[in-house]
């Protein structure tokens, strides 16, 4: 059975499979599962021309203390990069996101992991993150709603690189 994640500000089925090392487990030797699967970072860097030889397109995530500065020549290959955010009040991933988008030019989809919560997810948007895999016991129907509690965004931003007073003008024109 997929996961429903929220992707684009909807409640889709996700095909994709997070891989996570255990105890033991090596970036080297874990098996890869069939099928989409989102990589820690140490596997990609570890094993890149193996997942490059997979059929799939292959997809990444960070933990919050790795920088997308690692992905930054292989950026287009990626499907969904994701961020994994260990706890709600760890920030960092709201910074890779907008590297992700702003420095590195990713178009892809970027995904929100872990500790995601829908207070948050008004604020992961306007970072570039654009689905969210809401933590398990979440009602992922609330989340939804609360993504789009705001209309209107007054500050620029990774998902509107204008902010209000320079948009005004163009909405009345047009």
């Amino acid at each position: 059975m997929s996961e429903r994640i929220i992707r684009k500000q909807e409640i889709v089925d996700d095909p994709w499979q997070v891989l996570r090392l255990t105890t033991g487990e090596s970036a080297e030797t874990v098996p890869l599962p069939a099928g989409p699967v989102l990589l820690p970072l140490a596997v990609w860097l570890a094993r890149r021309d193996e997942v490059l030889r997979r059929d799939e397109q292959p997809g990444v995530w960070l933990d919050s203390d790795e920088g997308p500065e690692m992905l930054a020549d292989d950026c287009r290959r990626f499907a969904v990069i994701g961020i994994n955010f260990p706890k709600f009040t760890d920030g960092r991933g709201y910074s890779s996101a907008r590297l992700l988008r702003e420095r590195y030019h990713y178009t892809g989809e970027i995904r929100a992991i872990g500790d995601v919560l829908q207070d948050q997810l008004f604020l992961m948007q306007r970072c570039g993150i654009d689905a969210y895999a809401v933590r398990a016991d979440k009602d992922i129907e609330q989340a939804l709603a609360g993504l789009r509690a705001f209309s209107e965004n007054y500050q620029a931003a990774a998902d509107q690189p204008l902010p209000l007073f320079r948009r005004r003008p163009a909405e009345r024109a047009a």
